[in-house]
């Protein structure tokens, strides 16, 4: 019926389940165990060696240890917040598709629904500028240019009727039914 977005094992199936574990995480913490290793044994023979030398290899090295370690640290944290977020918008689309509510938090916004809102706000727009425009005229009084009045409430008229069709399509034709559905 519904097809999940990815293919292959979920986050939460990785987090539980060791041998699907990315390879990118088993990585990092080999080379975490390799470094802490190298740097042991740096400090091992600075320390047999008593040298200035010996002992700035290892301070140096160490502080590349500490910013591997803030990196992997760092980008393990991201990449769980990443996935729970994901699978929850994963979620919400599944509830969409089964008829649904959406969960309460998360919701997809759709690029249809963002291009609807950018028209619409379009035609707001051109509607407030004619309004404008009459209330121009209207305080000319009497030397009001009444053709420029008429084009700009047929422009009103069109942008309106064009922008309750972009809501609802089924009533392209020029049914003049209320709008009904709910206000988010």
């Amino acid at each position: 019926m519904t097809q999940p977005l990815t293919s292959g094992p979920s986050a939460a199936d990785r987090r539980t389940n060791p041998k699907t574990a990315g390879l990118s995480l088993r990585m990092s913490t080999v080379l975490f165990a390799i470094m802490i290793a190298v740097f042991l044994v740096a400090i091992v023979f600075a320390a047999n060696n008593n040298t200035f030398i010996g002992w700035l290899v290892a301070v140096v090295f160490g502080g590349w240890l500490l910013l591997f370690g803030f990196l992997v640290f760092t980008l393990r944290a991201a990449a769980r917040k990443a996935g729970a977020a994901f699978e929850a918008a994963q979620q919400d689309v599944e509830r969409r598709r089964a008829g649904l509510a959406p969960s309460a938090g998360t919701s997809v916004v759709g690029e249809r629904d963002t291009l609807l809102d950018e028209k619409l706000d379009h035609s707001f727009k051109i509607i407030e500028v004619q309004k404008r425009v009459i209330a121009e005229e209207r305080a000319k009084g009497a030397a009001a240019d009444e053709d420029r009045v008429e084009r700009a409430l047929e422009t009103i008229e069109i942008t309106a009727s064009n922008a309750r069709d972009m809501i609802r399509p089924d009533r392209r034709g020029g049914s003049s039914e209320t709008v009904t559905g709910t206000v988010l």
